[in-house]
């Protein structure tokens, strides 16, 4: 079975430029096929103020009303993954930017609300990815950048995670491919201690999940993450990488960021 690196890239390598160059050179060497999944950073908030629209933000998820959805969609889908795509076009990388509408690739249903009325926010199921269709592109030499926007369908674009969408895509694709999922941020890793550089965890098994929830080593926005992670594993994804984005050359060496595991 083929190799593919599904690798999700967040906000603060995109707001950084010469941080994104360079996260794109290595994107670009990294062997076999590959699919890029990016969310929007700082850019939407910061145009979104600009044009009057406050950002609401509730427990880091950001409520999507049809202001936001109009400027988040202008950022992700037009300005950063069009960006994207000409950055890998001129490295070589014969990429096509991607919205989940585009060919039906990925499709959501609306959040319903229940406590909170997150607006025109996507989820996504065990049927929500095209997978055939992204086999396609690949086949046809294509490199796919998918974006943060979704559809439902009936005409609706909706916002929905960039770490959903990329463990969604993952487990699809593990059908068809030997997959391995990686979450590039900031940080090395899951570390023991978030102001050490040196405490990196390099690998983490799921009956460990609950006890590094409970020592606070895992805490904050990773709980969620890292949930996912083994979900996609337990779904058929071979492993999932969590680390920093200027290391992603050593993805397929020893000492790549945090490797999850069943």
């Amino acid at each position: 079975m083929k190799k593919l690196s599904v690798i999700k890239i967040g906000g603060n390598v995109i707001d950084n430029s010469e941080k994104l160059h360079q996260f794109l050179l290595d994107f670009n060497a990294l062997p076999g096929d590959k699919i890029l999944i990016h969310g929007g950073g700082k850019i939407a908030t910061e145009l979104g103020v600009s044009l009057g629209i406050e950002a609401k933000m509730v427990e880091g998820r950001r409520i999507t009303d049809i202001e936001t959805l109009r400027v988040v969609t202008m950022v992700y889908a037009g300005l950063i993954n069009k960006n994207m795509v000409a950055q890998l076009q001129a490295k070589g990388c014969n990429a096509i930017g991607l919205t989940g509408a585009d060919g039906n690739i990925i499709k959501a249903v609306k959040r319903p609300v229940k406590d909170i009325d997150y607006g025109f926010v996507g989820d996504l199921d065990d049927h929500s990815v095209d997978s055939g269709t992204l086999d396609s592109l690949m086949k046809a030499g294509l490199v796919p950048v998918l974006c943060a926007i979704t559809h439902d369908g009936e005409s609706q674009l909706l916002n929905t995670n960039a770490d959903t969408i990329a463990s969604a895509v993952a487990v699809a694709m593990s059908d068809l491919y030997d997959t391995v999922l990686v979450y590039c941020f900031e940080k090395r890793g899951v570390m023991r201690d978030i102001e050490d550089d040196n405490s990196l965890v390099p690998e983490i098994r799921m009956q460990e999940f609950e006890g590094l929830k409970s020592e606070g080593v895992v805490s904050g926005g990773m709980i969620p993450k890292l949930h996912n992670a083994f979900e996609a594993i337990k779904k058929g994804v071979n492993a999932v990488y969590i680390g920093k984005a200027d290391e992603l050359p050593q993805l397929n060496e020893q000492g790549f960021g945090t490797r999850l595991i069943i």
